[in-house]
Parts: structure tokens; sequence; C-alpha cells
């Protein structure tokens, strides 16, 4: 049942991350008057799939991410051409379906071949009905009817080309905007949860414990608080207790500790590790500072610090990997579940924390300029922006698929060395 609930709150917290990404992308895609054909959670065979107005709403296998798919984005799928037999159905006086398939089958339709046709601009259709040319108009939200498929056009002035750079831009950075926000959040809800640590330290708590090492072996849990070792109190000084550990490599030491209401007198003999220096328990050692609650103002102060300490560390760890790249120093889905798993048994403040520092990374990853990214899109806009006219979207297209290649290449290289490292 505990598996369970740790996998069910990773893949909760991914789900929560991505959707408010993409969520940000749909709603000013859509206040901008975009057509948003699908809201999409993440890749691959669809599991789950509804319509709402006019976007399909999806859930997909591979949780990597996700996309808000906006009309005028890519070519359109389906194409009309002149000369091209197609059946018509009338509602008032305009076209609201147009079946490309099965025309024989369609009921209460006018049937005739394509003399011409715009479902951009003057949205209109004529047709050779029996020899006589009929115009018709078609509604902004016709339907194009194929393979049991229904695809709704798409006139110009719903594409995502036809509008100004800044709400295309907008509609853009509101994915990573959003992750910002809800970062800022969670690590507000995390100080309520947690509360603020006095200055003061009260003791030193174990935490957790290695499976195979001295200290698993000779009984310690996580939680324990460590009073004495060898009749010499810790106190709080965790840099002492460390050192007292090295020094007895294969000699037996006897802590007192505390758990719960009862004192134990546990005997432990620390190894020496391959590659380390001085004896080692295989436990980590927390310094337990005992907590207030926090109020509002404090919650927000405390989530801002925790906004910049957190950016400074990812541009850091940016900066290290520049300098001194390595495929062990990458993470992919594998390691980054494996990561989550393991703080969301630590409990849910733990959790929330963590959920925070992921939605700020990806809000932070998606803005660097790099092809096929949130980023590269908006450079892109800022040289029209300079230049004062579109760069020709085949050229564009071309870098974004490039660049999605090399990262589907490069997480697919991670993924294999995080699932090498796992069987290691």
């Amino acid at each position: 049942m505990e598996l369970l609930k740790i996998i069910f709150l990773t893949v909760l917290m991914f789900f929560v991350i991505v959707t408010v990404h993409e969520w940000g992308h749909y709603f000013f895609a859509k206040r901008a008057g975009i057509l948003v054909r699908e809201f999409a959670i993440g890749f691959g065979p669809k599991l789950f799939s509804f319509k709402r107005d006019e976007t399909q709403f999806t859930l997909r296998l591979l949780p990597f991410g996700g996309y808000a798919r906006m009309a005028g984005e890519d070519p359109e799928l389906v194409q009309i051409s002149n000369g091209q037999t197609v059946a018509l159905r009338i509602e008032g006086d305009e076209v609201r379906k147009i079946y490309l398939d099965r025309l024989d089958s369609r009921k209460n339709v006018i049937r005739g071949e394509v003399q011409e046709i715009d479902l951009e601009d003057h949205l209109h259709v004529k047709l050779d009905v029996d020899g006589e040319i009929i115009s018709y108009r078609v509604h902004p939200q016709a339907m194009l009817v194929t393979k049991g498929k229904d695809t709704q056009i798409a006139p110009r002035d719903r594409q995502y080309g036809s509008k100004t750079v800044g709400q295309r831009a907008l509609s853009i950075f509101a994915g990573p905007l959003m992750n910002f926000i809800l970062a800022f959040v969670l690590f507000a809800l995390h100080t309520q949860m947690a509360g603020i640590p006095l200055e003061n330290p009260s003791h030193l708590q174990i935490g957790d414990v290695m499976k195979g090492m001295p200290a698993e072996e000779a009984g310690v849990q996580k939680g324990d608080i460590v009073e004495t070792i060898n009749d010499i109190p810790v106190g709080t000084d965790a840099n002492k207790m460390i050192e007292m550990i090295k020094a007895s490599e294969n000699k037996p030491m006897v802590w007192t500790v505390k758990r719960g209401e009862e004192t134990l007198s546990i005997t432990i003999t620390p190894r020496s590790v391959q590659n380390e220096e001085g004896g080692k328990v295989g436990s980590s050692i927390i310094t337990y500072f005992p907590t207030r609650s926090a109020s509002f103002g404090e919650s927000i102060t405390t989530a801002g610090k925790d906004m910049v300490y957190t950016t400074k560390a990812i541009f850091l760890g940016f900066q290290q990997l520049i300098n001194k790249f390595s495929m062990d120093d990458l993470g992919g889905p594998v390691r980054t579940f494996e990561v989550t798993g393991q703080i969301a048994k630590q409990g849910i403040a733990q959790l929330t924390y963590w959920a925070a520092i992921l939605s700020l990374y990806l809000g932070i990853f998606n803005l660097l300029p790099i092809p096929a990214l949130d980023g590269s899109r908006l450079a892109f806009l800022a040289v029209e922006a300079v230049r004062g006219k579109p760069i020709d979207p085949n050229r564009e297209g071309l870098v974004h698929f490039i660049g999605f290649a090399m990262l589907f290449l490069l997480m697919i290289a991670v993924t294999y060395n995080d699932i090498l490292r796992l069987i290691g």
C-alpha cells in the first residue's frame, strides 16, 4: 500500500507540473483568439480523450511532457484541392461540415466538384453541382470530416501566425511563467507545512539508513535521536559525531539513542568504505531545529528567498555541466522518478518542496534558447520584432524539428544510462 501511495504521489506531482505549464500556453493562446486544437499531457499513444469547446483534451502514454497544439504552428493535415469531389452539409445559409470520403453514404448533403475553395480568408467554396456552379459561405467553425475524424477549419485570424509578436510571445512565455508561479506557491505551502526553524538546534537525529551497512545491522532506525557516544554527549555538533565515527574504524562504539519514549544502548562498529577516509556507519545525520508556525507574510517572504536560492543553484548546475560535461551528471525521467520516489517517502512536506524545485527548473530550462524549447521560439520572435518581418516558417520549423530530434536522442541516451546505473 505504501508503494502504491508513493507511485501515486509521484505521478500526481509530474501531472500537476506539466499541466500547469501547458495550461499557461493554452489560456493565453485562447485569450489571443488562437484556435488550440489539442491540449495534451504526455506523448505517444492516446489513453484518454474528451473534447470541450474547440479543444481536444488528451492524456497520452509517455509522461515526458505535453503540448498545446495551436492552429497554424504546423501544416494543416487535411487539404482540399480543386477538382476534388466533396459533400457539404448546410445549416442556415452556411456550410457547417465538409465531407471528404464515404460521400455516397452521407445524408442530407450537397455533392459536387470543387472549383474554388478558401478556408482561411474569404471562407467560401464553389462547387460544380450537376453542371451548375454554386458558391457557398463557410462557417468559421466548420468541420472537415474524413476517416471518421472531425477537424475544425482555422481561418487566418484564428491562426498562431496572424497574431502580433506580443500576443505570440505571451502565449509562449506563459508556460514557463505558470511554472514560476506554481513554484512560488509550493515553496510558500511548504513553509506553512514545515514551519520556520528556530535559530538554535535541539539535537542530532538519524536520517536515512543504508541497507547492508553497520547502522542497519546494529538496529539503528531513521528518527533515532543520538544522545551520547561512548558516554560522551554529542549535543548538536554533527561534525564532532562524524569525526568520532571516522576515528573508530573497526572499533566498537556504544551509542545511546532515544527512540520515542525509550532510551536504547546500541553497539555499532564503523567500517571502511572504498575510496573514502575513516570509518563509516551508513546513515545520514540531521541537525534538528525546532520549528514554529509560519505566518502568511513569512510564508511569502520565505518562498521568495527559496526562489532566489534555488534559481542560483540551478544556474550554478548549468555552469558546472558546461565546464565539465558528464553523462553521469545528467538525469532523465528514470532518475527523476527514482529521486522523487525517495523524497515522497520522507513525507508530503518534502515532496512539496521538491515539486517546487522541479517546477522552477522546468520553467528556467524551457526558457533556454535551445531549438524546440520555448526559449528558442521566443528568440525567433525577438528576431522578427527587430527585422520587422517573420522568419521563413519552413526554416524555423526545420530548426525546431532538428532540436526536438536531438533532445529526444539525448533523452534516450540519458534514460539508458540511468537504467544501467540502476541495474549496476
